[in-house]
């Protein structure tokens, strides 16, 4: 008797019955290290203070350990696939993993900066394949009509984890220390490991179609392709970090760096066009809706990035939040994104993905537009409403725009998707943090100069506050001369504070109208149709 046969994974063979997988297992197996990569991503920004007394090391030397971790994923990710046909994706999973535990483990014991930073690359090789090789195997996993939640599941780890970090990391260092942020990582890691060993399983062709591929790129290796990728990238990423810290183009590493990394970057696109076994498929870009879909995550991503970096600092320096408080007032934007995800993940296949993703846009425009109304009396339930209208957005875009752009992508090339969909995604954050810190600073200096120009000390206002101001101090028991110099410096330190809740608020406007641009894109989006899509024979979703 014939052995029974369910429905193909999108993009993956046909699976004995007896044999499937159970998507449910398979996910949750896997969900583990990108969970924990996301959050490492992040986590460290609230230690690093701590850090620095640790390891005697200056304020610019500290931030080594968030750019180490950055360089790191952004070189290995689009390097998923070539890794995938060497090893296979359960293998490169279960050893990626295996690394960032190893990293995490190290990271907690380092006790000089060198170490720190060397472990802290370490950790990041290993996190950078996790999110793309996850991707790829929800996809193979889910059924075709459940494409939509399979991506919502991912975006919960994704989108989660950045929002997650600085909450988890001041807590644990409220009540332990920095360390413990490493460790923590461990006995959840390899409880993972287990999981992914367990249940996620290739089917043996896809197994012996890698080995094939594997063969014919161990006779044509890249390595051009992978040496330009890997310097250009790590040469992109070391400029978006570093460059506002070294006032950009004033630097000349920076400048070098830059036309470096120009060159590097288009005869590296040059070299895989014409490799016979390229190390990255960049012609997967050739579809439009994923190329499409891949830009616009990206934009969403710059978006992201950019208001969970700078709304922390507002709290912070601004209302005079700890760490641990800045994390608890943005936790509402992770409760609705909990739940708002796998709703927008069920109602993929029954609305238009373009209303969708244009519902996003919407709301986090006016989520963003609703932050410029902030001010130095704001409070965590002034925030509250703006952080849910966002969270809800950010739901409507990572999943119909990420299950699009891999919608008409063949099985064969979903890992090389999946690597260059995340890769796009974590450049577009990093070039998010990049400009609106540079940002901040110009209008901060706009704003000072603006309001300075109003402070001359013959305008009544100003003649009563410097008056006000120095009695006060002449009462503590300072001279006259000593008062009026307080005074003074007590009025330009309004003067700076109140310049910077313009220039936040004058981004967070930005941002929301920017983004609004992108609506009459959305309308141009090809959009995945899934009974056209069941429609089309096996055969074709597997060609070239």
């Amino acid at each position: 008797m014939a052995e029974a046969v369910i429905s193909a994974p999108f993009g993956g063979l046909p699976v004995a019955q007896d044999q499937a997988p159970n998507k449910w297992l398979v996910t949750v197996s896997v969900s583990f290290g990108t969970l924990m990569g996301a959050i490492d991503g992040s986590i460290v920004n609230v230690a690093l203070d701590h850090m620095r007394g640790s390891v005697g090391a200056t304020l610019q030397e500290i931030t080594w350990v968030v750019t180490g971790f950055a360089l790191a994923n952004v070189v290995v990710m689009p390097l998923t696939a070539f890794l995938s046909r060497l090893f296979g994706q359960k293998r490169v999973y279960m050893t990626c993993l295996g690394i960032f535990l190893a990293g995490s483990a190290l990271c907690g014991m380092a006790h000089t900066l060198p170490e720190l930073v060397a472990f802290r690359f370490l950790q990041g090789l290993g996190a950078g394949a996790l999110q793309p090789t996850e991707q790829s195997i929800l996809r193979r996993t889910w059924p075709l009509e459940e494409q939509g939640m399979a991506m919502a599941l991912f975006g919960l780890a994704v989108m989660i984890g950045p929002a997650l970090g600085p909450t988890l990391g001041g807590y644990i260092i409220d009540r332990y220390s920095w360390p413990w942020i490493f460790y923590i990582n461990i006995p959840i890691g390899l409880f993972g490991l287990s999981m992914v060993w367990a249940f996620v399983h290739e089917p043996k062709e896809e197994t012996q179609r890698l080995k094939t591929e594997a063969a014919l790129q161990r006779k044509n290796m890249d390595w051009w392709g992978i040496g330009l990728l890997s310097t250009g990238l790590a040469g992109l990423e070391y400029v978006l970090e570093q460059g506002q810290q070294d006032n950009w183009f004033d630097s000349r590493l920076i400048t070098g760096l830059t036309i470096f990394v120009v060159f590097a970057l288009v005869a590296f696109v040059i070299r895989e066009l014409y490799a016979k076994v390229p190390a990255v498929n960049i012609r997967l870009f050739k579809e439009p809706s994923f190329l499409s879909g891949t830009v616009i995550g990206g934009l969403q991503f710059l978006m992201l990035m950019a208001n969970m970096f700078l709304l922390p600092v507002f709290m912070q320096d601004m209302l005079g939040f700890t760490a641990f408080q800045s994390g608890m007032a943005l936790m509402p934007r992770v409760f609705i994104m909990s739940i708002t995800t796998p709703l927008v993940g069920w109602l993929f296949n029954r609305v238009d993905a373009r209303y969708i993703i244009a519902t996003g846009v919407v709301l986090v425009s006016l989520g963003s537009i609703q932050m410029a109304h902030l001010n130095l009396d704001s409070s965590s339930h002034d925030i509250i409403f703006a952080i849910l209208v966002q969270g809800a957005g950010f739901s409507c875009l990572f999943v119909p725009l990420t299950t699009t752009a891999l919608a008409r992508i063949p099985r064969k090339h979903m890992t090389d998707a999946t690597g260059l969909n995340s890769l796009i995604r974590l450049v577009g954050g990093a070039v998010g943090i990049a400009i609106f810190a540079t940002l901040l600073g110009n209008y901060s200096n706009d704003a000072q100069t603006a309001l300075v120009a109003h402070l001359s000390p013959t305008r009544p206002a100003v003649a009563q506050r410097l008056s006000l101001v120095q009695h006060g101090l002449m009462a503590k028991g300072f001279d006259p001369a000593s008062a009026h110099a307080g005074a003074i410096q007590s009025l330009y330190g309004t003067v700076m504070r109140q310049a910077m809740v313009l220039s936040f608020d004058r981004i967070f406007l930005f941002v929301g109208v920017l983004f609004l641009s992108v609506l009459p894109v959305v309308f141009f989006l090809k959009t995945i149709n899934v009974r056209e899509l069941r429609k089309r024979p096996k055969a074709h979703l597997e060609m070239e």
